[in-house]
């Protein structure tokens, strides 16, 4: 059975992307690097916020991947300089950090709980992956589209069809990939039943509108 390789993390910096992936390779993790960049930008903006380059790796491989970048960063905490933005942070901020892993990255969570450490206000391992189990299940949480979103995607799917689809396909089935590599249902239930409506809505009217344009043509 072929292993299905998902996005593992994000960057906007080629270099640094190279860099993780050379570490997770250390650490026997197989990865695959996918630059999405554009060498033009047509708005002319340059936007270097977008995260277009991805390491992708084997969904079963998340917590190796996990574990081989928490335990390459900790061998690097001493070369730490003294001004680096998180000595400035207070306890309760660091412990925010340790509580959302995913939101923060494997260096600023490993230099986090030293930082507590150093000061007396060591955060316990198993404390550590308690919280890490429970942000697993925040995050896995379904989420609730907006009122309006929903009715765009109806109206939509009424006059035209296309754009209706797309919001249909996108309630209905799309899903949101967890730290542990588990892949969910981005919506709630409520909310995937009127996707899979909109989708029948939208296919139902786009047919209607071809076999109209179609008779106009006669």
């Amino acid at each position: 059975m072929t292993n299905t390789y998902l996005t593992f993390q994000k960057f906007n910096d080629l270099e640094l992307a190279k860099q993780v992936a050379e570490r997770l390779k250390e650490g026997g993790v197989e990865c695959l690097l996918e630059n999405n960049q554009k060498f033009f930008d047509p708005s002319f903006a340059n936007n270097q916020i977008e995260h277009d380059i991805s390491i992708k790796i084997s969904s079963e491989k998340f917590s190796d991947a996990h574990k081989a970048l928490d335990e390459y960063y900790q061998k690097s905490l001493h070369d730490v300089e003294s001004d680096y933005y998180l000595f400035e942070f207070t306890d309760e901020e660091l412990v925010e950090i340790i509580s959302k892993p995913d939101e923060w990255g494997h260096f600023d969570y490993q230099l986090a709980q030293k930082i507590l450490r150093d000061r007396g206000n060591e955060i316990k391992p198993e404390v550590a992956n308690l919280l890490k189990v429970n942000r697993v299940k925040e995050l896995a949480k379904p989420d609730s589209a907006h009122k309006y979103f929903i009715y765009l995607g109806y109206v939509s799917s009424v006059f035209g069809g296309l754009f209706g689809i797309i919001i249909g396909w996108t309630l209905a089935y799309f899903k949101k990939t967890l730290p542990d590599g588990r892949r969910v249902y981005a919506y709630r239930e409520t909310e995937r039943n009127h996707g899979t409506r909109m989708l029948l809505i939208s296919c139902v009217s786009l047919t209607i509108w071809i076999l109209l344009r179609l008779a106009l043509l006669d």
